[in-house]
Protein backbone atom coordinates (compact mmCIF):
# COMPACT_ATOMS: atom_id res chain seq x y z
CA UNK A 1 0.00 0.00 0.00
CA UNK A 2 1.43 3.50 -0.99
CA UNK A 3 0.43 6.28 1.32
CA UNK A 4 0.58 10.02 -0.18
CA UNK A 5 0.50 13.00 2.06
CA UNK A 6 0.13 16.63 0.99
CA UNK A 7 1.56 18.86 3.26
CA UNK A 8 1.42 23.11 2.76
CA UNK A 9 -0.91 25.32 2.16
CA UNK A 10 -4.22 26.04 -0.02
CA UNK A 11 -2.83 24.83 -3.11
CA UNK A 12 -3.91 21.40 -1.84
CA UNK A 13 -6.47 22.54 1.15
CA UNK A 14 -8.64 24.66 -1.29
CA UNK A 15 -11.56 22.62 -0.64
CA UNK A 16 -13.17 26.59 0.56
CA UNK A 17 -12.74 27.82 -2.83
CA UNK A 18 -14.66 25.25 -4.72
CA UNK A 19 -17.94 25.04 -3.39
CA UNK A 20 -19.84 22.41 -4.77
CA UNK A 21 -16.67 20.79 -6.93
CA UNK A 22 -14.12 18.13 -6.14
CA UNK A 23 -11.34 19.54 -4.20
CA UNK A 24 -7.43 18.73 -4.58
CA UNK A 25 -6.81 15.87 -2.17
CA UNK A 26 -11.06 14.21 -3.64
CA UNK A 27 -9.50 14.33 -7.05
CA UNK A 28 -6.08 12.86 -6.51
CA UNK A 29 -7.98 10.03 -4.06
CA UNK A 30 -10.10 9.65 -6.78
CA UNK A 31 -7.59 9.31 -9.48
CA UNK A 32 -5.35 7.22 -7.38
CA UNK A 33 -3.82 3.48 -8.83
CA UNK A 34 -5.57 0.97 -6.70
CA UNK A 35 -3.46 0.02 -3.60
CA UNK A 36 -2.53 4.20 -2.82
CA UNK A 37 -4.50 6.34 -0.67
CA UNK A 38 -4.30 9.90 0.34
CA UNK A 39 -4.03 12.12 3.71
CA UNK A 40 -4.18 16.03 3.54
CA UNK A 41 -2.22 17.84 5.93
CA UNK A 42 -2.00 20.93 4.38
CA UNK A 43 -3.73 23.63 5.58
CA UNK A 44 -4.72 26.92 4.01
CA UNK A 45 -2.77 30.09 5.38
CA UNK A 46 0.09 27.87 6.32
CA UNK A 47 3.63 29.25 5.74
CA UNK A 48 6.75 27.32 5.05
CA UNK A 49 7.14 27.00 9.09
CA UNK A 50 3.98 26.02 9.91
CA UNK A 51 5.03 22.66 7.61
CA UNK A 52 7.16 21.21 10.73
CA UNK A 53 3.95 21.51 12.98
CA UNK A 54 1.91 19.23 9.75
CA UNK A 55 4.56 16.64 10.19
CA UNK A 56 3.77 16.15 13.69
CA UNK A 57 0.49 14.02 12.56
CA UNK A 58 2.35 12.61 9.77
CA UNK A 59 0.57 8.98 9.46
CA UNK A 60 3.11 6.01 10.16
CA UNK A 61 1.73 4.45 7.18
CA UNK A 62 2.98 7.11 4.73
CA UNK A 63 5.05 6.40 1.88
CA UNK A 64 5.36 10.09 -0.21
CA UNK A 65 5.31 13.38 0.55
CA UNK A 66 4.54 16.45 -1.65
CA UNK A 67 5.08 20.08 -0.10
CA UNK A 68 3.57 23.00 -1.50
CA UNK A 69 4.51 26.10 0.39
CA UNK A 70 5.94 29.51 0.09
CA UNK A 71 3.35 31.20 -1.42
CA UNK A 72 1.69 32.44 2.05
CA UNK A 73 5.47 34.14 2.46
CA UNK A 74 5.67 36.00 -0.45
CA UNK A 75 1.95 37.78 0.44
CA UNK A 76 3.50 38.57 3.68
CA UNK A 77 6.40 40.28 2.35
CA UNK A 78 4.09 41.83 -0.15
CA UNK A 79 4.33 45.33 1.20
CA UNK A 80 8.04 45.81 0.12
CA UNK A 81 6.47 46.52 -3.20
CA UNK A 82 5.06 49.45 -2.44
CA UNK A 83 7.67 50.86 -0.28
CA UNK A 84 9.54 54.16 -2.04
CA UNK A 85 13.21 53.68 -3.00
CA UNK A 86 15.44 56.10 -4.86
CA UNK A 87 16.82 53.37 -7.84
CA UNK A 88 16.89 49.90 -8.94
CA UNK A 89 19.91 48.76 -6.42
CA UNK A 90 17.88 49.86 -3.93
CA UNK A 91 14.97 47.92 -4.73
CA UNK A 92 16.94 45.03 -5.48
CA UNK A 93 18.50 45.48 -1.82
CA UNK A 94 15.74 44.91 -0.29
CA UNK A 95 14.49 41.92 -2.34
CA UNK A 96 17.75 40.50 -1.53
CA UNK A 97 17.38 40.61 2.67
CA UNK A 98 13.29 38.97 1.53
CA UNK A 99 15.13 36.47 -0.43
CA UNK A 100 17.24 35.29 2.66
CA UNK A 101 14.53 35.29 5.23
CA UNK A 102 12.58 33.16 2.89
CA UNK A 103 15.89 30.83 1.72
CA UNK A 104 16.20 30.03 5.43
CA UNK A 105 12.95 29.49 6.23
CA UNK A 106 12.11 26.98 3.26
CA UNK A 107 15.37 25.57 3.73
CA UNK A 108 14.73 24.48 7.45
CA UNK A 109 10.89 23.41 6.23
CA UNK A 110 12.69 21.09 3.72
CA UNK A 111 15.21 19.52 6.12
CA UNK A 112 12.42 18.78 8.73
CA UNK A 113 10.37 16.77 5.54
CA UNK A 114 13.21 15.20 4.19
CA UNK A 115 14.05 13.74 8.17
CA UNK A 116 11.09 11.46 7.93
CA UNK A 117 13.40 9.87 4.88
CA UNK A 118 10.38 9.21 2.81
CA UNK A 119 10.44 9.94 -1.03
CA UNK A 120 9.65 14.02 -1.46
CA UNK A 121 8.58 16.37 -3.82
CA UNK A 122 8.53 19.81 -3.22
CA UNK A 123 5.96 22.45 -5.86
CA UNK A 124 7.20 26.00 -7.50
CA UNK A 125 4.65 28.82 -6.60
CA UNK A 126 2.20 29.28 -9.26
CA UNK A 127 1.46 33.10 -10.39
CA UNK A 128 -1.84 34.58 -9.21
CA UNK A 129 -4.39 36.20 -11.68
CA UNK A 130 -4.76 39.66 -10.27
CA UNK A 131 -7.04 41.64 -12.60
CA UNK A 132 -5.01 44.81 -11.94
CA UNK A 133 -2.07 44.86 -14.66
CA UNK A 134 0.51 46.69 -12.64
CA UNK A 135 -0.15 44.66 -9.62
CA UNK A 136 0.07 41.35 -12.10
CA UNK A 137 3.07 42.64 -13.45
CA UNK A 138 5.01 43.14 -10.09
CA UNK A 139 3.54 40.06 -7.88
CA UNK A 140 4.90 38.02 -11.00
CA UNK A 141 8.66 39.38 -11.39
CA UNK A 142 8.77 39.48 -7.46
CA UNK A 143 7.57 35.83 -7.13
CA UNK A 144 10.74 34.81 -9.44
CA UNK A 145 13.11 35.52 -6.51
CA UNK A 146 11.21 33.11 -4.31
CA UNK A 147 10.78 30.35 -7.33
CA UNK A 148 14.50 30.95 -8.08
CA UNK A 149 15.11 30.36 -3.97
CA UNK A 150 12.96 27.46 -3.99
CA UNK A 151 14.84 25.81 -7.01
CA UNK A 152 17.85 26.12 -5.87
CA UNK A 153 17.65 24.33 -2.28
CA UNK A 154 15.44 21.87 -3.99
CA UNK A 155 18.08 20.79 -6.45
CA UNK A 156 20.47 20.75 -3.29
CA UNK A 157 18.53 18.54 -1.72
CA UNK A 158 18.30 16.75 -4.33
CA UNK A 159 14.16 16.42 -4.90
CA UNK A 160 11.85 16.29 -7.86
CA UNK A 161 9.83 19.73 -8.43
CA UNK A 162 6.20 20.21 -9.68
CA UNK A 163 6.25 23.45 -11.30
CA UNK A 164 3.04 24.73 -10.72
CA UNK A 165 3.53 27.80 -13.11
CA UNK A 166 3.21 25.44 -16.25
CA UNK A 167 0.34 23.35 -14.69
CA UNK A 168 -1.90 25.59 -13.93
CA UNK A 169 -0.95 28.38 -16.88
CA UNK A 170 -4.28 29.78 -17.69
CA UNK A 171 -7.75 31.25 -16.26
CA UNK A 172 -9.23 28.35 -15.66
CA UNK A 173 -7.23 27.32 -13.58
CA UNK A 174 -7.85 29.19 -10.51
CA UNK A 175 -10.60 29.71 -8.29
CA UNK A 176 -9.87 33.51 -7.69
CA UNK A 177 -6.66 35.10 -8.22
CA UNK A 178 -4.75 33.15 -5.75
CA UNK A 179 -6.68 30.01 -4.96
CA UNK A 180 -6.68 26.87 -7.59
CA UNK A 181 -10.09 26.08 -9.06
CA UNK A 182 -11.53 22.71 -9.89
CA UNK A 183 -9.73 22.72 -13.45
CA UNK A 184 -6.74 24.04 -11.71
CA UNK A 185 -7.03 21.03 -8.60
CA UNK A 186 -7.59 18.02 -11.87
CA UNK A 187 -4.20 19.35 -13.73
CA UNK A 188 -2.26 19.32 -10.46
CA UNK A 189 -3.68 16.15 -9.54
CA UNK A 190 -2.52 14.46 -12.90
CA UNK A 191 1.00 16.24 -12.52
CA UNK A 192 1.09 14.59 -9.12
CA UNK A 193 0.15 11.00 -10.60
CA UNK A 194 2.88 11.56 -13.36
CA UNK A 195 5.57 12.41 -10.68
CA UNK A 196 4.99 9.50 -7.66
CA UNK A 197 4.34 6.81 -10.74
CA UNK A 198 7.46 7.97 -12.89
CA UNK A 199 9.92 9.74 -11.00
CA UNK A 200 12.97 7.34 -9.63
CA UNK A 201 13.45 8.40 -5.55
CA UNK A 202 16.46 5.99 -5.13
CA UNK A 203 18.11 8.32 -7.48
CA UNK A 204 18.55 12.00 -5.24
CA UNK A 205 18.10 14.30 -8.60
CA UNK A 206 15.89 16.95 -9.47
CA UNK A 207 13.53 15.88 -12.03
CA UNK A 208 11.05 19.10 -13.20
CA UNK A 209 7.49 17.96 -13.62
CA UNK A 210 4.68 20.32 -15.85
CA UNK A 211 2.36 19.06 -17.72
CA UNK A 212 1.69 18.90 -21.22
CA UNK A 213 -1.40 19.84 -23.81
CA UNK A 214 -1.87 15.76 -24.12
CA UNK A 215 -2.30 15.37 -19.97
CA UNK A 216 -4.88 18.46 -19.65
CA UNK A 217 -8.70 16.57 -19.52
CA UNK A 218 -11.79 18.70 -20.45
CA UNK A 219 -12.86 21.85 -18.57
CA UNK A 220 -15.18 20.37 -15.56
Amino acid sequence: MNHLVLLGDSVFDNAAYVPGGPDVRSQLQAALPAGWQSTLLARDGSVTRDVATQMQRLPATATHLIVSAGGNDALLEAPVLTHPVDSVATAMERMAAVTRRFENNYRAMLQAVLGARKPTAVCTIYEPRFPEPAMQLQTCAALKFFNDTLLRIAIEFGVPVLDLRLICADDACYANPIEPSVVGGQRITTAILDLVTRHDFSCPRTTVFGITLGQIQPKI
